[in-house]
């Protein structure tokens, strides 16, 4: 498949595909397919890594910006893309043998949307099995309840519908009267549109069936845990206020990282404050056991 959007025909995107290799890792010997596609960069001494987990429409490409910002500056960040799973612990089951598979015993978590939700379940999941991992969350437009979407009612059939039907379920979020008027909001869709052309059928249907299948956070459940900060944009996006009050609620003391635009996809349109926030919400852990970064501190 031929890709035209600005964003794939960058010297950036270009030079992280060329330096940053890509990884399958099966987590079975059964021939089933769960393979995770994975990039891992920055310094392999940082116990405590950075984790991106990329929304509905996206893959670990997605966070390609953060990639090679972030571990230019000496963090070491992982942006993982799961295979199909078609429920919240089964997705949830698969990351933590991912974790095991590479050895890697806690994590900063880094979820937009589908993504940041599956992270909150993440926490539930690892204290439950009392294998408590996440050490922090960052959640990007995100959410804490899946009843808020209008096809739950419907996804016990998306396994048996056209990739094609999918794609368009999930178009019908991209679409926005305001971010004709921003290059780089639209071209952070020109890239996600293509990105979704790619995604198989099972793909696609799983993760609109996790997406939409009844099933809520129990912030209750995340002890352990230790920071959230929630990112959300002040222009128009797919979920809007009454779901960013939600998640406000869940998190009250959550530090907040809010951006005046955006879209559905700040970490690609507005990479730089992203990048920022995101070193902000990890300076309080240099030079403790949880570090993402191999920097030394400097005592200032």
């Amino acid at each position: 498949m031929s890709f035209s959007s600005q964003i794939f025909r960058s010297p950036e995107y270009t030079s992280f595909r060329c330096n940053v290799p890509l990884k399958q890792i099966i987590l079975d010997d059964t021939g089933t397919n769960k393979g995770w596609r994975v990039y891992d960069t920055g310094p392999r001494s940082v116990q405590t890594p950075l984790v991106f987990l990329h929304p509905v429409s996206g893959r670990a490409e997605v966070f390609f910006k953060q990639l090679l910002t972030l571990s230019s500056k000496g963090y070491r960040v992982i942006s993982a893309e799961n295979p199909p799973y078609w429920s919240v612990t089964e997705w949830c089951e698969g990351f933590m043998q991912l974790l095991d598979h590479m050895d890697i015993k806690q994590v900063h978590l880094f979820g937009a949307s589908l993504g940041g939700f599956l992270a909150q379940k993440f926490v539930e999941f690892s204290t439950i099995v009392h294998q408590p991992k996440v050490v922090s969350l960052f959640l990007c437009n995100s959410f804490t309840d899946t009843s808020i979407f209008k096809y739950k009612d419907a996804a016990v059939l998306f396994w048996i519908l056209p990739a094609m039907v999918l794609r368009k379920m999930v178009l019908s979020n991209f679409s926005s009267r305001e971010t004709f008027y921003d290059t780089r909001i639209m071209d952070s869709i020109d890239f996600m549109v293509e990105l979704i052309e790619s995604l198989s059928q099972a793909d696609l249907a799983s993760r609109l069936t996790i997406n939409c299948l009844n099933s809520r956070v129990n912030t209750s459940l995340m002890r352990g845990l230790k920071s959230v900060t929630i990112m959300d944009v002040f222009d128009d996006y797919a979920l809007g206020s009454p779901i960013k009050e939600k998640i406000y609620q869940e998190y009250p003391d959550a530090k907040l990282a809010q951006l005046k635009s955006g879209g559905n996809f700040p970490y690609l349109s507005r990479s730089d404050e992203v990048n920022l926030h995101l070193q902000i919400h990890l300076r309080k852990y240099d030079g403790t056991p949880f570090s993402a970064s191999d920097n030394i501190p400097n005592g200032e």
